[in-house]
């Protein structure tokens, strides 16, 4: 098994931490199945799992893609 660190702000670990413990899972396992579900299409089109997958993505506060660290800072300690 592979790990993978992702950088996230607190308000957004927070809702997350709520989330995974709604679902009675922690903040890796649910990471890990919302990963899963978007590979599980073998041919490369989005499926319907996938779509509510990005819409959900899209409704989440906090997460805008034009404030990635390079790679660099993501490293810096």
């Amino acid at each position: 098994m592979k790990n993978v660190t992702v950088s996230i702000d607190d308000e957004t670990y927070r809702q997350a931490r709520i989330t995974a413990a709604h679902r009675d899972q922690s903040i890796s396992a649910l990471v890990r199945d919302l990963l899963r579900q978007l590979a599980q299409t073998s041919d490369g089109s989005a499926s319907a799992k996938q779509e509510r997958l990005f819409a959900s993505f899209d409704a989440i506060e906090g997460i805008d893609a034009s404030k990635r660290l390079s790679r660099s800072e993501a490293h810096e300690r």
